[in-house]
């Protein structure tokens, strides 16, 4: 099944409108702060959207995706040019036991979360938040597969237009007005919020939704910083169902790769 991403809303944000009260926790004046044990009230897409940092902790726990949403699959593409700048997909079951059954047992194997491909057009690598075999057999993650860390050339900053194919399977439960809102933030700078609609899906589907980002013109004195400064570039990704909150990511950014 595919969806036809629908974008809501974006909106550049200039550095005075992240000044005012919430400015320490990130979070809106007058509303709870939340943490992984839960917020006091449920979370709203116009809470999220009145956010002016990244959020010190995720918003929900990962028992919230009550509707088994997996996403498998996501590419970045430029547009004016159709390179592919990045890649990654989660191996399927057929693919693990394939690999595992003609695999050296003695070779370690690699960490499925952390595959990824690079372009000399200025692709990222791309690393997940989930920690070492040895250390993930002692210590359980709450929040494995929630962040991901991606590595960009310089050149990234200065594409116009990309578009983000996302690939995601659904549970049992059908999904209703699957929203998605992403933040980013340089520091404590608002640089643009991306809106995106999914829209319906059925139970047990398969789903592809490409979303076009359109960037903002950045000043060359931030782009500069933002390469000076790598991994201080931020976003957070929140996932709604009929308004209320599933999932939420986290990933951060450099621009220096190659340099």
């Amino acid at each position: 099944m595919s969806v036809v991403g629908k974008k809501l809303s974006s909106s550049i944000a200039a550095q005075d409108a992240q000044e005012g009260s919430g400015a320490a926790t990130g979070t809106p004046s007058g509303t709870p702060s939340t943490g992984t044990t839960g917020p006091t009230n449920p979370i709203t897409p116009d809470y999220v959207l009145q956010l002016n940092k990244i959020t010190d902790d995720y918003l929900c726990t990962p028992d919230a995706n009550i509707y088994e949403i997996d996403f498998t699959r996501f590419k970045i593409r430029d547009l004016e040019s159709g390179a592919v700048l990045f890649e990654i997909a989660k191996p399927s079951l057929s693919d693990i036991t394939h690999t595992a059954a003609g695999s050296d047992s003695s070779k370690p194997s690699k960490e499925p979360g952390a595959a990824s491909e690079e372009a000399s057009s200025g692709a990222p690598s791309a690393t997940t938040g989930e920690r070492g075999p040895e250390e993930a057999e002692e210590t359980f993650e709450p929040n494995a597969g929630r962040y991901v860390r991606y590595q960009f050339t310089p050149q990234f900053l200065k594409l116009k237009t990309v578009g983000a194919t996302v690939e995601f399977t659904v549970g049992s439960k059908s999904v209703k007005n699957f929203r998605m809102i992403e933040r980013h933030f340089f520091k404590d700078r608002l640089l643009k919020t991306f809106d995106f609609e999914f829209g319906y899906c059925i139970p047990f589907s398969k789903n592809t939704c490409e979303h076009i980002y359109e960037f903002p013109t950045i000043p060359p004195d931030l782009v500069n910083e933002m390469i000076q400064h790598p991994f201080e570039t931020r976003s957070d990704s929140f996932y709604f169902v009929d308004g209320c909150l599933v999932m939420h990511n986290k990933a951060d950014y450099a621009y220096n790769g190659g340099l």
